[in-house]
Parts: C-alpha cells; sequence; structure tokens
C-alpha cells in the first residue's frame, strides 16, 4: 500500500488523500481549500478518475461534513461512490435547501463506529470522534498487511470527549503511519488547553444573565455541540433558544432525539423565519416544511417583547429584521466561532461593524473544534505508530519538537506505507 497527501502537508483545509493498493485506489477527503475564492475556479486535485471515471478508483470516504473535507465532492464524477457517516449525509442534504453552492449529497455507504467497511482490498474502520463536526470518524485503513491511521478532524474538550478517551484508552493497534492532524500548533502554547463546551456553557450563563435584551449568538447551526452547549445555558438562565429553519432541519438531521430541534418534548425553543428566508422558502417550493414547526414558531410581532427573555442562533444578515422589529434594545451579540472569520472580507467583520454602528456590545465567547497540543501527544503516544505524517496544519515544522517518529511529507509524493 502507499498513499499520496494532494493537500494538507502544509495547510489547514482541502483536505485529499489517496490511497492505492494492488491497483486500486481510494480518497479520503476531497474538501474546499479555505482559501478558495469559489468552488467553480477550484481545481480537482490530480487523481486519475475524479473527472473522466476509471474502474481503479473505488469511492471517496468523507471524515465528517465540514466543507474544508468534502467541498470539492460536487465537482467530481458523479458515479464514483461516496462513504460518509449518515448523520452526515442527512445534515449536508439537510443545509443544501439553504446555503449556495451546497449539493445534497448522496452515500453509497454509511461510516459506523467500528464497523469495518470492504472497498477492493482496503479494509476501513471507523472510529467516532470528538469534533466540531457531528458524526465525524478517524480511520484505520488496512490493506496488503499493512495499516495506517486517518485521525481526520478530533478533540477531547468537546462534549463527546468520552469519544477521545476511548480512543487512546483502546487506540488502532500495529500502525505503520499514522497521519495526524495539527490544527492548533501555532494557535495555542504546548502546555495550555483550550475551554471545554461545559466551560462554555458557564461563560454563556454569565452573558445571559448579564444581558438585558435579546442575547444573540453568532455560530454555525452545524456545530451541533455548541447549539446543544447554548440550548443548555438558555434554559439554565430561564431564557428560549430562538433558530431559524436552517437551524431547525440541521438539528432535526442529526437522527437524535436527545438532539434539541422543534419536536414534541422540547420546550424552551422556538423557531423564527426571516423574511429572506420566507422568500427563499417559497422560491425553492419548499415553504411547506414550516408547517412542521407548529407551536414553536415566533412572529416578528412577538420579538422585541419576548427579546429579554431569549437566545437567537444569529447571522449577520438577520440584524435588519431585528432591527425593523425593534428588537435590538439591550442587545448583546457573541461571535462563537473561529476568529479567522473576523478578518477583512468575512462576513463576521461585517457583522462586526453592523454593531459598532448600532452600539451593540461585540464578545467571543469560543472553543476550538480541534484538540490542542497536549491532547495530541496523548493520542499520538498512544497510537504508537511507527510513522507519523503531519497534515491539516500550517505549522508542520513543530511536529518533530512534539512527537516521536516524525516524517515530513509534500503535497503529491507517493509514500509507500
Amino acid at each position: 500500500m502507499r498513499l499520496r497527501i494532494h493537500r494538507g502537508t502544509r495547510e489547514i483545509g482541502g483536505t485529499c488523500i489517496e490511497l492505492e493498493s494492488e491497483g486500486a485506489r481510494i480518497l479520503l477527503d476531497l474538501g474546499l481549500p479555505l482559501n478558495a475564492k469559489d468552488l467553480a475556479s477550484t481545481p480537482l486535485p490530480e487523481v486519475e478518475g475524479l473527472s473522466v471515471p476509471s474502474p481503479s478508483l473505488l469511492g471517496i470516504v468523507l471524515s465528517h461534513g465540514h466543507r474544508d473535507h468534502w467541498g470539492l465532492v460536487p465537482k467530481a464524477n458523479p458515479t464514483i461512490p461516496l462513504v460518509m457517516g449518515q448523520a452526515t449525509e442527512s445534515i449536508i442534504r439537510a443545509a443544501a435547501d439553504f446555503v449556495p453552492d451546497a449539493v445534497a449529497l448522496n452515500a453509497s455507504h454509511h461510516l459506523e463506529h467500528r464497523r469495518p467497511i470492504q472497498l477492493g482490498p482496503f479494509t476501513i474502520v471507523p472510529r467516532l470522534v470528538d469534533h466540531s463536526g457531528f458524526d465525524a470518524y478517524a480511520m484505520e485503513i488496512s490493506s496488503g498487511g499493512k495499516r495506517v491511521f486517518y485521525s481526520g478532524d478530533l478533540r477531547a474538550h468537546g462534549r463527546k470527549g468520552k469519544l477521545f478517551d476511548a480512543l487512546i484508552g483502546d487506540p488502532p493497534r500495529d500502525i505503520d503511519l499514522m497521519l495526524m492532524e495539527g490544527s492548533s500548533l501555532g494557535r495555542l502554547a504546548d502546555d495550555a488547553t483550550f475551554p471545554s463546551e461545559a466551560d462554555l456553557e458557564e461563560a454563556f450563563v454569565t452573558r445571559f444573565e448579564q444581558t438585558v435584551g435579546f442575547a444573540l449568538v453568532a455560530c454555525s447551526a452545524q456545530n451541533i455541540d455548541r447549539v446543544v452547549t447554548i440550548y443548555r445555558a438558555a434554559k439554565r438562565t430561564g431564557r428560549s433558544l430562538v433558530i431559524d429553519a436552517y437551524a431547525a432541519e440541521v438539528l432535526k438531521a442529526t437522527g437524535r432525539d436527545s438532539i434539541p430541534q422543534p419536536a414534541p418534548g422540547w420546550s424552551n425553543l422556538a423557531v423564527y423565519i426571516p423574511q429572506r428566508q420566507r422568500v427563499q422558502l417559497k422560491a425553492k417550493g419548499i415553504a411547506a416544511l414550516v408547517d412542521g414547526y407548529r407551536g414553536f414558531r415566533i412572529w416578528p410581532g412577538q420579538l422585541a417583547g419576548s427579546a429579554p427573555r431569549s437566545v437567537m442562533l444569529l447571522r449577520g444578515w438577520m440584524m435588519s429584521d431585528l432591527a425593523q422589529a425593534n428588537a435590538l434594545s439591550g442587545a448583546r451579540v457573541f461571535w462563537s466561532q473561529w476568529d479567522g472569520y473576523l478578518g477583512e472580507g468575512q462576513a463576521g467583520a461585517a457583522l462586526k461593524a453592523d454593531c459598532e454602528r448600532r452600539g451593540i456590545p461585540f464578545e467571543t465567547v469560543h472553543t476550538s473544534g480541534h484538540a490542542g497540543p497536549s491532547d495530541l501527544k496523548r493520542l499520538a503516544a498512544a497510537v504508537a505508530a511507527k510513522r507519523l505524517i503531519p497534515i491539516h496544519t500550517f505549522e508542520r515544522l513543530r511536529f518533530p519538537d512534539l512527537f516521536s517518529n516524525v516524517e515530513l511529507a509534500n503535497d503529491g509524493e507517493w509514500i509507500d506505507v
């Protein structure tokens, strides 16, 4: 078996790994680079069979539902089988009705925790992991007596941190080569740790108690851990969580009754459909989906009165709706996603500037979706691979100082396992 990393040896995002054995090949992830201008102008990696069919390319296996790991799939030959978690497929399909350039992907096989999948000569054993992307997997791939372990994206400080403990408590054995992410390197001191989702819950409780009007939280609805954190903090402070149709459909798509959603048995939850979304749903011919929110709807005329007892999942373009409803008196905005999106030209920067113009306090309350250096050390030590190659990192040169048996690779070069 051999492999090559088409993208990821020197950057975060755009991940794509090709494995070859006995004349057959598979891809692990096919991501859109973070610096991509758009999908149309971003070329596919030079992989035989991605554009023109090739019988030797057996499938694309997606570790999770973040676009930097699957975003180029819509450009690939649609006959290539796709493998991903069932909830990942459902969430991507639910989001496709709301997100520009999104595509509803169709999986031929689903990843399940520790249930092997056979693709030609490759045996893939998925391991469910803790990550800000729901239904995320690390993977052990074996063929021809060789074994590769791909960490995917993972962490230990989320609401599923026990999965990380389970992984290092019973790691994959006899790994010849490990591909390990290093997103946090350069963002965090080697001995520092990220706040946990439980820590964030306490921080939100404090902030919500200090907020006179609407508590507006700018976070991704697909960060299910974070939505749960915000919901719990809202409930503890006597507030209801207000979500839009996009968030409602994503939460329902998890397929988990334990996740907050507009369904029987859930309290402290309301669904508001902004004007832009009403137009969008009608244009797509799916306006009827709002019928599923009966009993949960909150209307524009109710926003101002309910604001002191509410938390809303916010996107920047919703501010005009709230202003028109006179619902911004005493409001505070909490940024709860990667601070890179606050950079010049990004949507977060526009929201921050809008808050400044309106005199609305703006504060970051966030934690990373990726493992810190100390947890990566625990993982590398537990797996004890014969060789460890950095991936999904801007700081590959830090790896030899932190881990054993490190081998630096370059994009596009074949590596014998």
